[in-house]
């Protein structure tokens, strides 16, 4: 009897024993997953034949990219040989690895439609955490081969262009305009949502942006956390360093029979009476100060056009970022910054020129023009006004140069252009 029970104690411990191993073996094998055969070549052959196609008109249907092809691959080809990252290779075993073509997709895909990184899996054959690597890469590579160019700051032939074009529309002076874009930050941290949080009740990170009529953004300053509000980012920002050193070019301008020598930005009403503002009346009282007012707040939308069609270009800027380091989301912000004005550049034809512009007998770059009021010259020498002007911020602040230059603009909209804004 009690070798019986001891058997059936054994047979039962045996039984027990069996079922938990059992257990833990079904356990393991749920939990394991097989390798992925993502088949990458497969995603390089789509990739190459999406590429290959030509939309209808002049924009590039099939991909997205919100760009022409010529641009696209001009893009592709600067990066793969400005970073080896970009380069096909075979690993160990002599298999060949992401096509660069595949990787620039996939950035690409990420930036114009705001998408998950693992969305990409499907149609490129990349998986999450090499399509951030390749994003991060990407967003590097075109600010260091592309961003001398695309994010100079203005030159006297782009001086030149400005001001024609401000003097067109009834503006002498004018180098374009400013404001700011918040930008959602849905993986701030937790601990920092104190600083990041303003009126947008939520994470944000700001840019400040000057941009001119062809959408072209001449000036970026992106980082301050969204508490602050468009003045504390004035204070912060770099925008007229280059002219309290003097390295920019001398503007000269007369209006209503006053000299002038430092251009200035439409803004809001927020921004300080400063001499190099030009700020709308919010109560406008009589024909003349109503008509500014008009011509001002018009003209002043330049740069809420160029955030628009910024975040319509890229989505990955218009919604909320998921990635959590600042670094990064300031590469992104400037990659993106810097292939808009690529594609400005390459529709600027669309837009269509008004002035013609030569040098004159004296070597100076001068815009010509008919018919749109006062002629405007970029002098190329420091005055001697000009080094006491750099010594002092005084001149830039100036509230009583910032009442007169209002005014001249008034009575200079009155006069000579009556009925450019009366459409």
């Amino acid at each position: 009897m009690l070798h019986a029970a001891r058997s059936g104690a054994a047979h039962n411990h045996y039984v027990r024993l069996h079922h938990v191993s059992f257990s833990w073996f079904n356990l393991i094998a749920v939990a394991w997953k097989p390798p992925t055969h993502r088949s990458h070549r497969t995603g390089d052959a789509v990739a190459a034949a999406n590429s290959s196609r030509q939309g209808t008109g002049t924009t590039w249907s099939s991909s997205g990219f919100r760009m022409r092809r010529p641009v696209f691959l001009c893009i592709m080809k600067a990066v793969e040989e400005h970073d080896d990252y970009f380069v096909e290779k075979r690993n160990a075993a002599g298999v060949l690895g992401l096509s660069c073509l595949q990787k620039v997709v996939a950035a690409f895909r990420m930036l114009t439609y705001g998408g998950p990184a693992d969305a990409l899996d499907e149609y490129i054959r990349i998986g999450e955490s090499t399509a951030l690597e390749v994003l991060r890469k990407f967003v590097v590579a075109v600010i260091e081969v592309f961003g001398p160019e695309y994010m100079r700051l203005p030159n006297a032939q782009d001086t030149a262009r400005l001001l024609a074009i401000g003097v067109s529309r009834g503006f002498p002076g004018m180098l374009g305009s400013i404001d700011c874009m918040h930008w959602s930050w849905k993986n701030c941290p937790t601990a920092w949502h104190g600083m990041y949080k303003g009126h947008k009740k939520e994470p944000t990170i700001i840019l400040e942006a000057v941009a001119s009529k062809d959408l072209w953004i001449w000036h970026s300053f992106f980082g301050m956390p969204g508490s602050h509000n468009d003045i504390n980012v004035l204070q912060r920002s770099p925008i007229f360093a280059r002219l309290a050193e003097g390295e920019g070019p001398q503007v000269n301008y007369n209006i209503n029979g006053h000299d002038y020598s430092m251009g200035y930005y439409l803004a809001d009403g927020i921004y300080p009476s400063w001499a190099t503002f030009v700020k709308t009346i919010p109560e406008p009282q009589g024909n003349k100060r109503k008509y500014f007012a008009k011509a001002q707040e018009a003209c002043r939308k330049d740069v809420e056009r160029a955030f628009g069609v910024l975040q319509s270009r890229f989505a990955i800027v218009r919604g909320p970022a998921h990635l959590w380091d600042e670094n990064t989301l300031h590469n992104i912000m400037m990659a993106c910054i810097i292939m808009h004005n690529m594609i400005v550049e390459d529709e600027r034809d669309e837009h269509g020129g008004q002035c013609d512009y030569h040098f004159d007998e004296m070597g100076q770059y001068v815009c010509n023009y008919d018919d749109m009021g006062e002629r405007v010259t970029v002098s190329h020498n420091a005055a001697p006004e000009l080094d006491a002007f750099i010594q002092n911020y005084k001149n830039i602040k100036n509230k009583e140069t910032h009442t007169q230059l209002k005014a001249d603009l008034i009575e200079h909209l009155w006069q000579n252009h009556p009925d450019l804004y009366n459409n």
